[in-house]
């Protein structure tokens, strides 16, 4: 195999759910200044938490509040967040936007008797006012924002809210250095030598059987190999062609990992792993435990399998 081979279809690792190289080798650091997704906190946009509510509560009495209960996991909860922040900028200090993470704070999302996000309150003289659950058209939420600051006006309730400054913006933090093996396998990947990058991860390991970090470097390293130069149309109608051939199975499994199939890739597998026996059942296996590692061993998918393959194994 050349080492310049590359797939013949796409690109040649998109693979959602598998581990992506880039982020494998070079672990990930939070953005500066943006808590769970969220950007960062500042002018008439506050982070508030059960600890600090109370004079959330307290300034309603001042100007109105509107509370977003979202949570880090949710993106439609931080879209509604980071749309009510800019129109609170907008309004230039005529209510306040005041961000709850639910999750880390269950018992404010439990006053508000939010049953998922985004919520989204208004509090005016203390009282709570529903405004609206999930993700409305921005004209909705416009509209019901002017409805808001009308029923402020008419109860009083006019004062300003005094802009806070912007959360300072660390410097963005540098990667961290890479073992010299690991940087000469991310290097290779970059130029696209699989064997080379195959070698410094295998080295790594030689060096340290316990480096997990080379250790699914390299069944990413190998699934690339495998799937380099294979015809996707050819390699799926011999898998549906052959049922039994346990290569042909393995090759089918090896193309929906990489393209982001992984369910199908477990399960194709586990079902040969039930129909076979003694070496062919060990290769099935070994080649299942290193496609978790692509896919990544605290992923919710691969938990799934591994019971699934204890159950078809016992």
């Amino acid at each position: 195999m050349s080492q310049q081979s590359s797939p013949p279809q796409g690109p040649r690792l998109d693979v959602r759910g598998a581990v992506d190289l880039s982020t494998l080798a070079r672990p990930s650091t939070p953005a500066p200044g943006e808590p769970g997704g969220l950007g960062a906190a500042g002018g008439y946009v506050r982070d508030v938490d059960q600890s600090s509510f109370g004079e959330v509560v307290q300034a309603s009495t001042e100007h109105p509040v509107v509370v977003v209960l979202w949570a880090p996991w949710s993106e439609a909860s931080q879209q509604v967040a980071a749309q009510l922040a800019r129109e609170a900028e907008a309004d230039a200090g005529r209510w306040l936007l005041a961000r709850v993470d639910a999750d880390a704070n269950p018992q404010v999302a439990a006053a508000f008797q939010s049953q998922s996000v985004p919520t989204v309150v208004a509090v005016l003289a203390g009282q709570p006012l529903p405004l609206f659950q999930g993700q409305p058209a921005a004209e909705q939420v416009r509209g019901v924002l002017d409805q808001l600051l009308a029923a402020a006006e008419a109860n009083g309730i006019t004062g300003r809210v005094a802009a806070a400054p912007a959360a300072p913006t660390d410097p963005e933090p540098q990667e961290p250095a890479l073992p010299p093996l690991h940087q000469a396998a991310y290097d290779a990947i970059e130029r696209d030598d699989l064997p080379a990058a195959r070698e410094a991860y295998e080295q790594a390991l030689r060096e340290n059987p316990r480096d997990a970090m080379a250790r699914a470097g390299l069944a990413q390293v190998e699934l690339m190999i495998r799937t380099a130069a294979a015809d996707p149309r050819a390699v799926r109608d011999a898998g549906a062609a052959l049922p039994d051939d346990v290569d042909a199975q393995l090759a089918v499994a090896d193309l929906d990992v990489f393209a982001g199939a992984v369910e199908d890739g477990f399960a194709r597998l586990i079902e040969v792993v039930r129909r076979t026996a003694g070496p062919e059942r060990e290769r099935v296996r070994e080649r299942l435990v290193q496609l978790f590692e692509v896919v990544g061993t605290d992923d919710p998918r691969v938990a799934a399998a591994r019971r699934a393959l204890a159950g078809a194994l016992f």
